[in-house]
């Protein structure tokens, strides 16, 4: 059985590492070591002989205990104006008063005035039943894949209402917003 002690060399850098770790470990964890991120033994600590205070005596140096009358003088004159607004309530905050509103063109303002168009009429006159020269004229009309027939005066799809059957067109009225469209004969295939 072989344990890799056959080059002396290694086995010896081997055991010298793993008495440099070991050394390091117990280095640490004995308490003699610098505490983690503390740059020196004696800003870190107190020195063991007696002076205890020498921590503290670091900081009260660093400290001026002066006051400084000109800084406070200035906080003195500052005086908080506020917004009116509550912090303690739920409601949004006022508009601001000064914001001017914008100024609308004459053209924005007849837009805004007038109605949009409606709708147009998506049916698709297709043909007629029968002969095309009889009293009472009866018309296929399209919309998407429906085929209604109709004659006048009926009302198609719930919402178009038939006007007038004529020779080679159809008017239909939109019963909901009184829109009238005139519908040519499409050639049907």
């Amino acid at each position: 059985m072989k344990l890799g002690t056959e080059s002396k060399k290694k086995t010896i850098i081997a055991g010298v590492l793993l008495v440099l770790a070991a050394a390091l470990l117990v280095y640490q964890f004995s308490g003699n070591g610098s505490d983690n991120g503390a740059p020196s033994q004696n800003a870190a600590q107190p020195a063991k002989s007696g002076n205890a205070g020498h921590k503290h005596g670091l900081m009260a140096h660093s400290l001026d205990p002066t006051l400084r009358f000109d800084l406070l003088r200035s906080s003195e004159d500052v005086t908080y104006k506020g917004n009116g607004r509550n912090i303690f309530s739920s409601q949004a905050p006022p508009p601001p008063q000064d914001i001017p509103n914008p100024v609308q063109s004459a053209l924005q303002q007849q837009a805004a005035q007038q109605p949009p168009p409606p709708p147009p009429i998506d049916l698709k006159f297709y043909g007629y039943e029968g002969p095309p020269k009889s009293a009472t004229k009866r018309v296929f009309l399209l919309k998407g894949e429906d085929i209604f027939l109709a004659k006048e005066g009926d009302i198609v799809d719930r919402r178009y209402k038939i006007m007038h059957v004529g020779q080679n067109s159809v008017e239909v009225q939109d019963v909901l917003t009184n829109h009238t469209q005139t519908i040519p004969l499409t050639a049907g295939s």
